[in-house]
């Protein structure tokens, strides 16, 4: 065997070695140090899990209507399948509820993704507590604390750093902002005090009274609907009498202050921080949460191109909502102070309410404050699919036994026991010593297996279904699918009459091409099936695709390899009857000596054919 080959074949099994020892350490590694387990995670048929009944919530005039509920169903089958291939079950009742069957608890961060509507609004700053300067039309309350707005850069990206922390991320405020808290019994004493001195004497205002506000006279209703409502969304005459008097009396301290807020859109809101520690008037929504194209979470990178330790969230804008969001850019640069803030509404409260210092061209945002990277990335999947049409309440969580059970897995695992002995009895009968390959090839394709599946359960919340089972006890099909073209073209050219260590280089250039192929097509069926499905199917598909690529690592880095060492060696080199590669079994051309060279003899039909000492192909 030439040398170059076997040194190559040997770097293929070094860096098989290294791999399995790198899967393997990662595995030991977040099993000592972090929450992963030696075993591969189950699924909802097999380990059983929790059963959610969500019943909708519905405020201002909201009707719960077929189409809603099922495009909230489609929405939640979305975020939850974001979070791993878990198999879970998402369904809809005949009395207008959502059922989410899903395996093991759920954590807190989970419920909140699935139950919340988590709709993003953008929506500019009227008044705030804490602000630097207080417009005149602005009720004045006794401030929460003075809290310093964040700024907004021009790099392209609004680049916000909120004071306040989101509620879905589950983290605390940054140490270093401190801000006393108010009291509702300061709130109530300031509340005569928090009324503008042209409102201070109005009455409190009917749906047929009228008052006049400040700034651009417009007539505005009591109710905080304008009876002409002003074109800007930054207009001072959004705060009408019942808007200061609804801004005077929040007390975002008290537990469910928030909770009979409604929110229009076009309608001025009266709302608080997510920690309670700021309270707003915000103007009519700017760009909805439905013009919001994308969402992804990660690390900021600076100016230089280095990743920082900053979490962000960037949004980029569609449709007419990017437009928008350039022109509030525009016109709110020049405004003064809180009206040149923008504020970020999550569920109606505000996670961040930053100023603009310059235009944002490209209209795109970057949110960067207290997150952490699993906060931020929950956050972004939620704003990524969508916003709920309707709001959820969990009305029940019960835990569910599993609908198989360890019976079927064992059946299942027995049924792949049953096929893997088939294929190593198939490969001993008809390849002989050369079979033994095959079921070395297998047992570590089965490693790998095992390694993979476990490690994605830790890190993307994997769990194995009978569907998965399934997809497994087909990859062995698909394995020894390419053993058997590898080894039928390396027989092929030991017929031909080529030497074994010829053979099999030749054998291998040829049967590569067909085995990518195979294995492209069976990639590429997973994937679009991947795709479509949705529960178990897409476990099914997702093995499927794992063990393909699996196959072709083992292959390439194991089988290969091995093949290429042995046929150096004297029992399958020299051709022992029962190494599998025995020239006269297979029906191989005759080889006789001539002299210095040697010619293959066809007997007794066909001419001698000389053959090359140095390569040993037929000239």
């Amino acid at each position: 065997m030439a040398r170059g080959t076997t040194r190559g074949a040997r770097r293929g099994l070094l860096g098989l070695i290294v791999l399995v020892l790198v899967l393997g350490g990662l595995l030991a590694g977040t099993h000592v140090w972090g929450t992963a387990g030696l075993t591969p995670k189950l699924g909802l048929d097999l380990e059983g899990g929790s059963q959610l009944i969500l019943s909708p919530v519905v405020t201002g005039g909201q009707q719960v209507t077929t189409d809603r509920l099922n495009q909230a169903r489609d929405i939640i089958v979305q975020r939850v399948d974001a979070n791993g291939v878990a198999g879970a079950e998402v369904t809809t009742t005949s009395d207008n509820k959502i059922v989410v069957s899903m395996p093991g608890t759920p954590d807190r961060a989970t419920l909140d993704a699935i139950r919340k509507s988590s709709q993003m609004q953008f929506r500019g700053v009227l008044c705030a507590t804490g602000s630097a300067t207080q417009p005149t039309w602005c009720p004045s309350t006794t401030p929460v604390g003075p809290a310093p707005a964040p700024t907004a850069t021009a790099s392209g990206t609004a680049t916000v750093k909120p004071t306040t922390q989101p509620s879905s991320g589950g983290a605390e405020a940054p140490s270093s902002t401190k801000v006393p808290k108010a009291t509702a019994s300061s709130t109530k004493s300031s509340a005569k005090s928090a009324i503008p001195q042209g409102l201070r004497n109005a009455k409190t205002p009917t749906p047929s009274a009228t008052v006049s506000t400040p700034g651009d006279g417009v007539t505005s209703a009591g109710t905080g609907a304008t009876a002409t409502s002003p074109t800007d969304p930054n207009s001072q005459a959004w705060v009408t009498a019942a808007v200061a008097q609804q801004y005077a009396a929040l007390d975002c301290t008290a537990p469910g202050a928030l909770e009979k807020i409604v929110d229009d859109p076009k309608k001025p809101l009266v709302t608080c921080s997510t920690d309670g520690q700021e309270k707003y008037i915000l103007g009519p929504v700017i760009v909805g949460g439905d013009s919001i194209g994308d969402a992804n979470a990660g690390y900021q990178v600076s100016q230089t191109g280095a990743t920082t330790s900053v979490v962000e969230i960037q949004l980029s804008f569609k449709g007419a909502g990017k437009q928008a969001y350039i022109d509030a850019s525009k016109r709110m640069v020049s405004l003064t102070d809180p009206q040149n803030r923008m504020a970020a509404t999550l569920d109606s409260q505000v996670i961040v309410a930053p100023r603009f210092d310059s235009a944002i061209p490209d209209g795109n945002a970057s949110i960067t404050g207290s997150f952490t990277i699993a906060s931020a990335r929950d956050l972004a999947q939620q704003l990524k699919f969508g916003a709920l049409p309707l709001s959820f309440q969990l009305e029940t969580q019960t835990q569910i036994s599993p609908t198989l059970g360890s019976d079927q897995l064992r059946l299942g695992l027995l049924a792949g026991l049953i096929g893997l002995l088939l294929v190593v009895v198939y490969s001993l009968f008809q390849y002989r010593a050369l079979g033994l390959v095959t079921v070395a090839s297998l047992l570590v394709a089965a490693g790998f297996t095992y390694l993979s599946i476990t490690l994605l359960g830790w890190s993307h919340n994997y769990r194995l279904d009978m569907a998965g089972v399934t997809g497994c006890i087909v990859a062995i099909g698909v394995t020894a699918d390419s053993f058997i073209v590898y080894f039928e073209r390396v027989r092929d050219e030991v017929r031909e009459g080529r030497p074994l260590r010829s053979a099999v280089e030749t054998g291998w250039r040829r049967a590569r091409r067909t085995i990518l192929a195979a294995d492209g097509v069976n990639f590429l069926a997973a994937f679009v099936l991947y795709t479509l499905a949705t529960a178990n199917v897409r476990g099914f598909a997702f093995t499927l695709g794992l063990t393909t690529i699996i196959d072709l690592v083992v292959v390439m880095l194991f089988t290969h390899p091995t093949v290429a060492l042995l046929a150096g060696s004297t029992f399958f080199g020299g051709g022992h009857k029962w190494s599998g590669l025995d020239p006269e079994r297979l029906g191989a051309k005759t080889i006789r000596y001539a002299g210095r060279g040697r010619v293959a003899v066809d007997p007794p039909r066909r001419p001698a054919v000389p053959v090359d000492d140095n390569e040993g192909a037929v000239l």
